[in-house]
């Protein structure tokens, strides 16, 4: 190891010696590995700093770049800065590679002299606040509450206020609360401003809420800034304190912050005003959840003075990808201008594919991952298929099961492993066995109803004791009145709802009992408090019904159809069997794929900051992305094609974008229309390949479309009278009713009036 000379470091507002680095080789700068933006960005010492950083530019490496340049080479103490992540996961990375970049030992601790600080916002908050928070009238010793924490509190005043959970859901109050919290609005402040009647009981509620968590000595994970930024308003003294020690800030994912965060970082810059922010507005796809991408907007505004550096030469993507993801991008309004280029290849074009339908949407993906996987020697890894919503896993995974290709979901549940689905299930599953303790266990207080653990057990101790099923149980408890009547009268409705279920399901398909089910058990009503999440929740249960309905042909059988074993079945039970055993049977299937090298499945959002050498991108219609949330409004259609423009540049070699011409999700058909954004980008940089199935399920190349020839692809539009007869690959035999220049309007005898656009509508004269 090489001894350096000492260095006498810039200290302010902290008591500490000058400290001795010894680095293990010499070098000449610690920039030169970085290209000439880059370089800029991390030499720039004093005042502000904005850097814009594409997809792929290497933000990270120049901010980490940036640290270690400040304390070797402009001698500034390694604690009086301060960077700011969004993850544990990215504030250790970066804490790593600093060490690495001051050949300093892997051993030394994240909190030590030799390193500055680095961590979350909720980190950094909470290590100033256990010096600081008695003087707020807090213990230094404050427990922080998580999300169950949080809702067993929000539990028990809502009992104490006499809510219904049952109308009012506690994820819900807590979820208003969070944001008002977000935006700096304290209980008080709320109250003043309430305009609803939730808003009236979330007032109630936050007010009482903040009483106990004080009482109790905790803050949850919004309290942790909001106390921070009351801390320093309320004693300027603290505030010059740590402005004193945070000299010089960075932040990364800018365009991420939400106002909390926004006012924490403006006020700890405001005296020497060296905050250096990293972000790209073409990333900002969290709105949903908060962050507002008008503060990397009003950067400029908030510091006229600022320095702007653009990083633009991505080191991930072919061109392709790159012009591809940038023709999509430039069509919203509300942006900051920038360009990537790379010196990686042209690369292949972009694939578009056009699928009958989610089922050969799947098929098509796992055939081309196994035909690049060989072609190019890939591990199962290096693919990636990213969706809009979390409801189109389910297509995907029965493909790759079905292919026993082991696959991975990234930032979710499997499908059958989510809470709602496991909820039907064990619905159905009572229907089906009145004596399952498991699933009555389960669904017994889902809708909430008020039967504590230890009606449950006495219910399940008589079912055993008397040896009856469950059902049977519960009615016996009321006839006995072992209960008090409010109990009891739940019990009764109860019962009432599990034996209308099981005569329900001897006369009708297992997708119309999923709906009984979801809509008598007071479930869907439980959903429809849950705001946003309810509403996920909700899709996922829908798209249980496009598994389910493989099962309604028993509609047109015969009654009393022959069982396996020669004895005559309930044709509508035997099918509920067959549904039930297809579902554990795939639970089963998703266990034993488990940690093995994985294709990933992944939402759009989960994919922001993971890179591949191959992107599938699913489910590019209208109404699904964009979202249908999103069709009448700018502002969200703008985070729609942001976060497309985020999928494709998850792309290092490869891009397909695939799109159906009707889809079965949320429990119909429904019939697609491809999305605009594959209208917005240069068809030079695009095949489309569509394809058809034969009969024994192998692909066949049907044609490959020159996207500069106008007579071909979706622009060639086939001709049809009103009053032809069409045939289509989904719906089957119809007449056309009428037509426009963009639409037709067919009838199909088995599911009505449909309209489809007529540049991608899959009709044939028959």
């Amino acid at each position: 190891m090489v001894e350096l000379k000492r260095y006498e470091f810039q200290t302010i507002g902290i008591n500490v010696k000058p400290i001795n680095l010894k680095f293990r080789t010499k070098m000449t700068s610690i920039l030169d590995g970085l290209n000439e933006k880059q370089r800029i960005a991390a030499s720039q010492v004093d005042g502000p700093i904005l850097i814009l950083a594409g997809a792929g530019s290497g933000k990270t490496r120049a901010l980490t770049f940036r640290v270690a340049y400040l304390i070797k080479e402009k001698k500034i103490h390694p604690k009086n800065i301060l960077a700011v992540t969004f993850t544990n996961k990215a504030a250790g990375e970066m804490l790593e590679r600093i060490k690495l970049l001051l050949d300093l030992p892997a051993t030394i601790p994240p909190y030590s002299i030799y390193l500055p600080h680095v961590g979350t916002f909720h980190s950094i908050c909470s290590r100033i606040l256990r010096k600081e928070i008695e003087k707020i009238g807090y213990q230094s010793s404050f427990v922080i509450y998580d999300d169950s924490n949080q809702q067993v509190l929000m539990k028990k005043i809502m009992n104490e206020l006499s809510i219904s959970q049952t109308e009012m859901k506690p994820n819900a109050i807590l979820g208003a609360i969070s944001e008002a919290k977000n935006n700096l609005i304290d209980a008080e402040t709320f109250a003043a401003q309430v305009g609803s009647y939730f808003q009236e009981i979330v007032a109630k509620c936050y007010s009482r809420y903040q009483t106990r968590l004080k009482e109790s000595s905790a803050l949850d994970f919004d309290d942790l800034i909001m106390l921070t930024v009351k801390l320093f308003s309320t004693y300027p003294d603290i505030l010059k304190k740590y402005q004193d020690i945070f000299r010089y800030i960075m932040v990364d994912e800018y365009q991420d912050t939400n106002h909390a965060q926004y006012f924490l970082l403006k006020i700890l810059a405001e005296k020497y005003r060296n905050l250096c922010v990293v972000g790209d507005d073409w990333q900002s796809i969290y709105g949903w959840r908060g962050a507002n991408i008008q503060n990397i907007f009003n950067f400029e505004k908030d510091y006229p003075e600022a320095k702007v550096v653009l990083l633009e030469q991505n080191y991930r993507s072919t061109q392709n990808i790159l012009d591809a993801a940038h023709c999509v991008i430039t069509k919203n309004v509300s942006q900051k201008e920038k360009k990537l280029w790379t010196k990686n290849d042209g690369g292949e074009k972009l694939t578009v594919f056009q699928a009958d339908d989610e089922k050969k949407e799947a098929e098509f993906i796992v055939d081309e991952i196994k035909r690049i996987k060989k072609e190019q020697k890939l591990k199962l890894s290096d693919f990636a298929v990213l969706y809009r919503t979390n409801a189109q896993s389910r297509a995907l995974e029965e493909a790759f099961l079905k292919a026993a290709i082991p696959y991975r979901i990234v930032g979710g549940l499997k499908f059958y492993q989510r809470k709602e689905i496991k909820d039907i299930i064990s619905y159905l599953l009572l229907v089906h066995n009145f004596a399952d303790e498991v699933s009555f266990d389960r669904i017994i207080g889902v809708p909430n109803r008020g039967l504590g653990e230890k009606s449950v057990k006495k219910i399940i101790e008589i079912a055993k004791n008397e040896k009856i099923d469950l059902i049977l149980a519960m009615e016996k408890t009321v006839e006995e009145g072992l209960f008090p009547p409010q109990k009891s009268v739940k019990l009764k409705e109860l019962v009432k709802f599990f034996i209308n279920a099981k005569e329900f399901a001897q006369k009708n398909s297992v997708s119309d009992l999923i709906k009984f089910i979801y809509t008598q058990s007071g479930y869907e009503a439980m959903l429809a408090k849950e705001g946003i999440e309810g509403e996920a929740r909700r899709e996922n249960i829908q798209e249980l019904l496009t598994v389910a309905s493989k099962y309604d042909r028993v509609k047109d059988l015969a009654e009393g159809e022959i069982g396996i074993d020669g004895v005559e079945e309930n044709i509508f039970l035997s099918a509920l069997s067959g549904f039930l055993e297809e579902i554990s049977l795939v639970s089963q299937t998703d266990r034993d794929l488990e940690d093995k090298d994985s294709v990933l499945l992944m939402t759009l959002h989960s994919a922001k900051g993971l890179e591949y050498e191959v992107v599938f991108i699913a489910g590019l219609e209208e109404g699904l992305l964009p979202h249908s949330r999103a069709t009448f409004n700018e502002k969200e259609l703008e985070e729609e094609r942001r976060l497309c423009y985020v999928g494709i540049t998850r792309a290092k070699k490869k891009a397909f974008l695939l799109f159906t011409n009707a889809r079965n999700i949320y429990g119909s058909v429904q019939t697609s229309i491809k999305s605009r954004f594959l209208d917005e980008i240069d068809r030079d940089l695009l095949e489309e390949r569509v394809y058809r199935f034969a009969e024994d399920g192998e692909f066949f190349e049907e044609d490959t479309i020159d996207f500069n020839d106008e007579e071909d692809g979706l622009t060639k539009t086939k001709k049809f009278k009103d009053g032809d007869r069409v045939s289509h690959p989904v719906f089957g035999s119809g007449i056309v009713i009428s037509q426009d220049e963009n639409l037709i309007t067919v009838a199909f005898p088995k599911f009505g009036l449909k309209k489809m656009a007529k540049s991608v509508a899959p009709l044939e004269k028959a």
